[in-house]
């Protein structure tokens, strides 16, 4: 079985989702990233007006949701989306 990477999306009101997931594909500001479990650290601001890709297994289709900016933070606790809006 495939590792999987601890995934939180946060807003300034709510914690909208926290999981497990395969992988996430973040729409960061110099371009799209795939994080899976084991990721390097690295913070990133999300580019406006895109979808963060969410993958609950390997192979499975995505899930797409629409952010309005933020930050990504990949450390060793996984992986956190603090997003100013999630649509």
């Amino acid at each position: 079985m495939a590792e999987l990477i601890h995934f939180e999306l946060v807003t300034p009101e709510r914690l909208v989702r926290s999981e497990e997931v395969h992988m996430v594909v973040v729409p960061g500001s110099e371009g799209d990233f795939g994080v899976l479990a084991g990721h390097s650290p690295v913070m990133s601001i999300i580019r406006s007006g895109a979808a963060v890709e969410i993958y609950a297994t390997a192979g499975a289709p995505p899930e797409r949701i629409e952010i309005a900016g933020g930050f990504a933070e990949v450390n060793d606790k996984g992986l956190t989306i603090l997003a100013e809006s999630v649509g």
